[in-house]
């Protein structure tokens, strides 16, 4: 795990000032370097970076399966840290075409695309056979935060756990929303976790990218602890995804997806 950064503050309380020591989330820049050449350079937590990398890869179509992750080195310099991944031939094909159409890059979010079609691309509905107790969603919810240590330690990272029959089984945190998220589905990914047999609770807004990223690689429910947004409600519907938000310990609001909840 990461260590935060411990800085001197000065905190102020009905006029009075009393000097304090305080802790800091670590942001650095993490280039991701696909067969030599650098694609994308996101701000986020360095941790568990080979899952942010595979997740990342996965969730912009930079790879359609784990299998063609060849190789993956994490290097480290006074300037940022940089993932080399090998990737196959014919994705590094597809991947110089793509960046050929693109004008830059966000770190987040939509990275860049300058296109609509690419943006806003077709999401295929999601056969399900999956139920989800009411039950166990609020308890994920409750028990979220145990599973934040430095979100605890400095109040500003996100999370994003994977839960089963209730129980969290798997939780990652950045200072990225989209990056927790992406660290979450490279574990599920890369070690083969059946998406249908759970759910992802994030304690973020559900943006359109969140529920895209997660209805890319065919997660049936995302739980929010925060409002969802209009286009992130039609993709859910459009994804046949169970979509909830401002999920408390007892109480959620359904978007779409209710008649896979019991």
């Amino acid at each position: 795990m990461m260590n935060p950064i411990h800085t001197q503050i000065v905190h102020t309380f009905s006029g009075s000032l009393k000097p304090e020591t305080d802790v800091l989330a670590e942001e650095i820049p993490i280039a991701l370097v696909y067969n030599g050449i650098s694609h994308v350079v996101l701000m986020a937590t360095p941790q568990d970076l080979a899952e942010l990398a595979l997740g990342f890869s996965l969730t912009e179509g930079i790879l359609t399966d784990v299998s063609q992750l060849y190789d993956l080195q994490i290097e480290s310099d006074c300037q940022g840290i940089s993932v080399q991944m090998e990737i196959s031939s014919a994705r590094f094909v597809a991947l110089k075409e793509r960046r050929r159409s693109m004008t830059g890059r966000t770190g987040c979010g939509l990275c860049g695309i300058d296109s609509l079609t690419a943006a806003l691309p077709d999401i295929q509905a999601l056969e399900r056979t999956d139920k989800i107790s009411n039950q166990h969603i609020t308890q994920a919810v409750s028990e979220l935060r145990h599973h934040q240590a430095l979100r605890e330690q400095t109040g500003s990272l996100h999370g994003a756990a994977w839960v089963v029959d209730g129980q969290i089984q798997a939780a990652f945190e950045d200072i990225g929303r989209h990056n927790a998220l992406d660290k979450l589905l490279g574990y599920l990914s890369k070690n083969q976790i059946d998406k249908q047999n759970g759910f992802i609770v994030v304690s973020s807004r559900a943006s359109y990218e969140m529920v895209a990223k997660a209805a890319t690689l065919g997660v049936g429910c995302v739980v929010a602890v925060s409002a969802a947004t209009a286009l992130a409600v039609r993709v859910a519907e459009q994804a046949n995804m169970t979509l909830i938000g401002f999920a408390k310990p007892q109480q959620f609001v359904v978007y779409s997806g209710v008649e896979y909840i019991e």
